[in-house]
């Protein structure tokens, strides 16, 4: 009765079978996924143009376009720039430098310029400039004040105090700034200082200007107002004692009189050597020379 059970298990393992081929289509349905990672190094020749440093190669051409530059350029000192260089250096290392400063209404020398500057050009061949005005109030105030005209001669321990006034006049010129003598400014008109500021002048900027030119000077004046400065510490020209430093004239409103008026005003200083000038005669000639430029006439005039 129990051997017909045996035959009746075979048919099982042929179920099986085909269960095997049943797997084998997976293996093909897997490759053509599989198809696009192996092509992925064909992606490669795409990113090429991609090229990081072509923006940096497009800088310099639009620096170039706008017109700025980072080159740098080197030049060798001018002898005249060298001994410019070590005066004003020698000029800090040695002297007790002090500024002090002032303001000067100079409202009434604009309109004494514009009421006879047409007549003194015809007459003299030179136009009125104001610091003709200047170097003429610059020397009365040196004659009356004679410390700010004089230097110290360290060699011989001694002071030295002059009778004449030989002024340096500071001018630009294409080598620098340069420092002519308008020689006896005391005993000259003022188209006579004019007529000599204007010729020296000339020569420093056309170049034939001449070392005697800028020798001997006993105190210095600069304008820095030409180029707008309205203030300054001027440095001593060396070996004198003081130099004065003119600026920019402003309009500004001022008390006059017990009113506010519209004033032509400049303000001035005063660097000098403390070793041989005290304030008081610093203030005091600042103060001269603003009472002469304030009424121009009392001073042509030698009142």
């Amino acid at each position: 009765a129990k051997a017909p059970a045996s035959p009746a298990k075979v048919p099982a393992s042929p179920a099986k079978a085909p269960a095997s081929p049943a797997k084998a289509p997976a293996s093909p349905a897997k490759a053509p996924a599989e198809a696009p990672a192996a092509e992925k190094p064909a992606e490669k020749p795409a990113a090429a143009p991609a090229s990081k440093p072509a923006p940096a190669a497009s800088a310099p051409a639009t620096a170039q376009s706008t017109g700025y530059s980072r080159v740098e350029t080197r030049e060798k000192i001018s002898r005249m720039r060298g001994k410019i260089a070590q005066n004003l250096k020698n000029a800090q290392n040695t002297t007790a430098s002090l500024t002090t400063f002032n303001e000067i209404d100079m409202t009434n020398a604009v309109a004494l310029r514009k009421e006879f500057g047409e007549a003194f050009l015809d007459k003299h061949g030179v136009k009125l400039g104001f610091m003709s005005m200047f170097s003429k109030a610059t020397a009365a105030a040196l004659m009356e004040i004679p410390a700010i005209n004089g230097l110290i001669d360290d060699a011989a321990g001694q002071i030295v105090y002059r009778d004449y006034v030989d002024l340096s006049i500071a001018v630009a010129s294409p080598k620098g700034l340069v420092v002519p003598v308008v020689r006896s400014a005391e005993s000259m008109s003022l188209w006579q200082v004019e007529k000599s500021i204007y010729d020296l002048a000339m020569k420093a900027r056309n170049g034939s200007i001449t070392v005697d030119d800028m020798t001997g000077g006993t105190f210095t004046i600069t304008n820095g107002g030409i180029f707008g400065s309205v203030n300054s510490t001027p440095i001593i020209n060396m070996p004198q004692s003081g130099i004065l430093g003119l600026h920019a004239m402003k309009m500004r409103p001022m008390v006059v009189n017990g009113e506010i008026k519209p004033r032509m005003m400049m303000n001035i200083a005063l660097t000098y050597d403390h070793r041989l000038v005290d304030g008081r005669e610093a203030a005091t000639f600042l103060v001269s020379i603003k009472n002469k430029m304030e009424e121009p006439r009392r001073m042509l005039l030698e009142l």
